[in-house]
């Protein structure tokens, strides 16, 4: 199904740097399959892209990361973006498959925990289904040791994340188990 069947005007504008292809799931879940990378020069163009599906009603955001190699630090700012327009909305993104040098860009400016980030597209999707119930007797923050080097860790959130000590790549789910990786 083209882009612009799904959220009107979405292929209005394209940038040879950062393809996006869009599936809906469902009438607020929207996934984005993005493929090349994010920088100072497209973040703007990622960013009003994205904002037409948010304006369009979609509040639930999967971005699939597994095409893109490359994000800047301007690049993470416009997820946060994203996150702030999706909250009041009763929203929130999840982020899929995203490549290691990627992720240790959001691991380096601290923003790896606050982002959910699953392995793939039903995981994000079961993630949206029960997201609504877990809220209510939640478990996070959370404290714990990590199980290798027994750091003292805080968790915002379940999800994926890295010892701060020993570099140890963490999960933590809905009920606060923890497990390596």
């Amino acid at each position: 199904m083209p882009n612009n069947d799904i959220v009107p005007g979405f292929d209005d504008e394209k940038d040879d740097s950062l393809k996006i292809r869009l599936q809906k799931i469902d009438q607020s879940c929207l996934a984005l399959f993005l493929t090349g990378y994010i920088d100072t020069y497209n973040s703007n163009f990622f960013q009003k892209r994205v904002g037409k599906a948010i304006d369009a009603g979609f509040s639930r955001l999967i971005f699939n990361c597994g095409g893109l190699n490359y994000v800047s630090s301007t690049g993470i700012g416009s997820f946060t973006a994203f996150l702030k327009a999706v909250k009041p909305r009763s929203g929130d993104i999840v982020l899929l498959e995203i490549q290691p040098k990627v992720y240790e860009v959001f691991q380096l400016l601290g923003f790896s925990q606050f982002f959910n980030i699953k392995d793939n597209l039903e995981e994000a999707v079961a993630y949206f289904q029960q997201g609504s119930q877990v809220s209510s007797q939640s478990v996070f923050p959370k404290i714990f040791s990590c199980p290798i080097c027994t750091k003292k860790l805080k968790a915002a959130k379940p999800g994926r994340f890295r010892c701060s000590e020993c570099k140890t790549i963490l999960a933590i789910d809905n009920s606060g188990q923890v497990f390596l990786g």
